[in-house]
């Protein structure tokens, strides 16, 4: 998805889903995009898991979610260079990090992983020295994922789900969304989640 200069969007579960009951494991990433991009027209694109590319390297199984890695790239429009890799590691695995970024960081998700003298566990982000060679071991089985891209152009300010390079346009997009000037979710058009005051 990108939200641009401005969109709407639900993440919900069926009610039959609702009814028995279901777990839901995700993480949700935002990049900035470029000053030149900030104000272009939302869009949503579904990619089922089928098109993303995957390869195994080094024993890693890598699903490429956006950008490029590891020598493929996803479908995913970006508007700047990045990557953003779900890696499977089986322990024992040793696996270097993309250099081609100055910006890279690691996030566990499940199992430990070390990366020279440093342990990280689940819920634990490794941040990388600009241009450091990293390579991240496996000590258990562990699903990592792998982040970076060039430093955004400028500073941003982030609002509740508002983000921009401008306070100004953050201001006027409250007083949009207080006032019912975003678009309604299609099929959705009753419910609106109230501005947080």
């Amino acid at each position: 998805m990108t939200a641009g200069r401005g969109i709407v969007h639900s993440e919900r579960t069926s009610p039959e889903s609702r009814k028995v009951g279901a777990r839901v494991h995700g993480l949700q990433l935002w990049v900035a995009l470029p000053l030149a991009h900030e104000e272009t027209e939302p869009e949503f694109h579904h990619h089922p898991a089928g098109t993303l590319p995957s390869v195994v390297h080094v024993g890693a199984c890598l699903s490429v979610l956006a950008g490029s890695a590891y020598g493929e790239k996803s479908p995913v429009r970006t508007f700047s260079p990045l990557f953003y890799v779900d890696a499977g590691m089986p322990a024992g695995c040793v696996l270097p990090m993309p250099r081609e970024h100055e910006e890279r960081a690691a996030y566990v998700v499940e199992g430990t992983v070390a990366c020279e003298a440093e342990r990280a566990e689940p819920g634990r982000m490794l941040v990388f020295t600009p241009g450091a060679e990293v390579r991240l071991r496996a000590v258990t089985d562990a699903r990592v994922v792998l982040i970076g891209g060039a430093p955004i152009d400028g500073p941003r300010h982030i609002w509740w789900n508002l983000v921009s390079s401008s306070r100004e346009k953050i201001e006027q997009a409250k007083r949009d969304w207080k006032e019912g000037r975003f678009p309604k979710v299609p099929g959705d058009e009753t419910e609106l989640v109230p501005l947080p005051e």
